[in-house]
């Protein structure tokens, strides 16, 4: 977040009397939220189990560091993998999986393999996952049912929560009245600033829920923020009865012999919700199991973690709602052209990047403590991909 934003959050803070912008301003400073700034916040663990899961080492990919990109837009052309990605030397790590097999992995700075970092919006594909195995394990009936359905209580809200579906949270179509806003140009904007702030810096994410209006009838218009998967992990908490840690260990970060815990930010000691929008910090290994199970459609070394059919509605590729299914993208997203051999991704700020291709069995990752260079990540990733040997 740039300086300019966070002297609006002070001026804001001064405005509205808000809480949650002074908290923004003395957790993070400034310069806005970082991947360090999980060390700053309640947090709860995603425990792993005592088998952890290793990527052999393959053959390098030395012909990365020699590949060409010509016109990489919008800046330059005629540049090596290594000039695109190059980050000056801040924190940073690329790590390529090729046949189930490391052959490409380099870091910058302060990071390594063990380095745990945020990787904001990732997080929200994660939840994804979770809320397919909570359906596998019939805690939830289908993504078509009403939120009010786990969530009875909004039902005297407003009568569109009783319109809101699962799918709906799942596709950013919740017709909700926020955004992810962190500047603004009019009083609405004010009023959707102080609200970003409670939900990422407030300690009650639920009693910020029930004061939530709708633009428009759910469904019916596509708008990403990160409300929608705040709801959707409260309905999955209240769905299995288990704190989103607890379960994202049982089902996802033991069977897949995660090295390390992970932490994810929640709102408070007492209310124990977590971020199931962006809170999420995790190593790069780790991360790139994510993707392997992805890439195996749901299986995992034999075990089926997640229905076939989970994957493939999460990942298809079609232009149909800019390219966004149950909080996954594909190169179709910003109007990137149609490719041979098209991946998908997951995608949080300062470009974190959890990329796959299927028809190249390809996982790339990258984290970093700031934008990759000047390349949009996914589309680079998605040039290497059509560019393999």
């Amino acid at each position: 977040m740039k300086l300019r934003h966070f002297i609006m959050l002070a001026v804001c803070a001064l405005a509205v009397s808000s809480c949650s912008i002074f908290r923004a301003l003395k957790v993070d400073g400034k310069d806005g939220p970082t991947v360090y700034s999980y060390k700053k916040r309640q947090v709860d663990t995603i425990a792993t189990g005592d088998l952890a899961f290793h990527f052999p080492v393959g053959k390098h990919a030395i012909w990365l560091d020699t590949l060409h990109f010509l016109n990489n837009q919008p800046y330059g052309d005629n540049q090596t993998f290594s000039e695109v990605i190059d980050t000056k030397g801040k924190d940073q790590a690329v790590l390529i999986i090729h046949n189930d097999s490391i052959v490409y992995e380099r870091y910058w700075g302060d990071y390594s393999a063990d380095h745990m970092a945020t990787i904001f919006s990732i997080t929200k594909s994660i939840t994804s996952l979770l809320c397919g195995i909570a359906i596998d394990d019939g805690y939830i009936h289908s993504v078509d049912d009403p939120v009010t359905d786990y969530l009875p209580e909004l039902k005297k809200e407003d009568p569109m929560w009783q319109e809101l579906t699962i799918r709906h949270l799942l596709d950013m179509r919740s017709g909700l009245d926020f955004d992810d806003v962190y500047e603004f140009t009019s009083l609405k904007d004010l009023k959707m600033l102080n609200a970003m702030a409670k939900l990422n810096y407030g300690h009650n994410i639920r009693k910020q829920l029930k004061s939530l209006k709708f633009r428009c009838k759910p469904g019916t218009q596509f708008r990403y923020e990160s409300m929608t998967p705040a709801i959707l992990g409260i309905v999955i908490e209240r769905a299995s009865g288990k704190s989103y840690a607890d379960y994202l260990s049982e089902k996802v970060w033991q069977p897949l012999g995660m090295d390390s815990a992970a932490l994810v930010i929640i709102d408070s000691k007492k209310h124990d919700m977590a971020h199931t929008f962006g809170g999420i910090a995790m190593n790069i290994m780790d991360l790139a199991k994510i993707g392997r199970l992805y890439l195996n459609k749901g299986m995992w070394n034999g075990k089926r973690i997640v229905s076939e059919d989970w994957i493939v509605n999460s990942t298809r590729y079609d232009v149909t709602n800019f390219g966004y299914h149950y909080n996954w993208y594909n190169l179709s997203y910003n109007n990137y052209y149609l490719t041979r051999y098209p991946g998908y991704f997951a995608l949080g700020i300062c470009h974190q990047v959890l990329y796959v291709n299927p028809h190249k069995n390809l996982i790339i990752v990258r984290m970093g403590a700031t934008n990759s260079g000047y390349a949009y990540t996914p589309a680079l990733f998605e040039r290497i991909a059509n560019a393999w040997r």
